[in-house]
């Protein structure tokens, strides 16, 4: 069963990009689930997130305060605007624009952490801008959504707010306390964990992927090309601006990653809970979820290479 988990965890781009692909050939049979559920799988992806973390791992926000800042500016920064300015070059419709600004407005991905872990990044490092970026993303992800997409599109900052409280922060912190009353139950839990969120991460996916299927194979091509452009230049920018601080190797692979690999499930939970009228800003999370896990694996095995020439 653990081995299992393991195939099933180490090759999420592989299930993800399957499960997207079905969804787009047969999307009636998921067309019958309704997009409510996505937040529920967000929340449990989240409780899952909140398992595998430690209060030690944010001791890193203390012992190396500057690093962590970096990263977080980095991510709150660039990826909202490279988002607002493809959104702007491609002359996205309101809905789509207001897809691709949700995922870059938001937090980095746990997904990250895994890629910077097999890219010999610096893990210690990506597991606290993961955490920090979480707990800032209540505060930041509705007012720079506010900020970018507000003269456009109606944007309940409170709303927002409040909702990532719920699906994200809430199920982190049960998972922290989970962790602490049964430890001994989360250690033999840990290790089926990934695969279950890389299931839960596809589920959604293809419940998004369902429910646009007819539009998306209409006129999918452009957003799926914001979606890669969005990414490949946060990965691009992210590892630059390490190197212009002078970072080390593994601190600028560990931004690099961070910054280009966002928490997409959560773009679109917040486009199904707050922009219903925009059924079509849910897409681009969707396309973002499937495209930085097949990125990001490439990016980690580049790397990779690149350190085992060094050695």
């Amino acid at each position: 069963m653990k081995a299992l988990c393991h195939y099933i965890s180490e090759y999420m781009g592989v299930l993800v990009l399957a499960a997207s692909l079905l969804a787009l050939m047969f999307p009636s049979v998921l067309q019958q689930v309704r997009p409510t559920v996505i937040n529920p799988l967000l929340g449990v992806i989240m409780f899952g997130m909140g398992l595998t973390l430690n209060l030690r791992d944010f001791k890193i926000v203390f012992s190396r305060p500057k690093d962590v800042i970096i990263g977080c500016l980095a991510q709150f920064t660039i990826m909202p605007l490279l988002a607002w300015g493809l959104a702007r070059a491609f002359q996205l419709d309101e809905a789509l624009a207001l897809g691709v600004v949700l995922v870059g407005c938001c937090p980095g991905g746990t997904a990250s952490n895994v890629i910077t872990y097999l890219a010999k990044g610096d893990l210690a490092l990506s597991v606290g801008m993961t955490g920090v970026s979480t707990l800032l993303a209540p505060l930041l992800t509705p007012l720079l959504t506010w900020a970018l997409a507000g003269k456009s599109v109606d944007v309940d900052v409170a709303g927002m707010l409040l909702s990532i409280l719920w699906v994200v922060i809430l199920p982190i912190v049960i998972g922290l306390l989970v962790k602490w009353i049964w430890p001994k139950f989360t250690e033999k839990a840990v290790d089926y964990l990934p695969a279950f969120s890389s299931l839960a991460i596809a589920l959604i996916v293809a419940i998004i992927i369902a429910a646009n299927a007819d539009k998306l194979l209409a006129g999918g091509l452009v957003i799926v090309a914001v979606v890669m452009l969005h990414n490949i230049c946060g990965l691009s920018l992210g590892y630059l601006i390490g190197r212009l601080l002078g970072l080390a190797e593994a601190k600028k692979r560990a931004v690099s990653i961070e910054v280009g690999m966002q928490n997409s499930g959560l773009a679109s939970s917040l486009a199904t809970l707050h922009f219903a009228a925009y059924p079509m800003a849910t897409i681009p999370g969707a396309i973002f979820s499937v495209w930085h896990n097949i990125s990001g694996a490439l990016v980690a095995r580049m790397y990779a290479r690149t350190e085992k020439r060094k050695q």
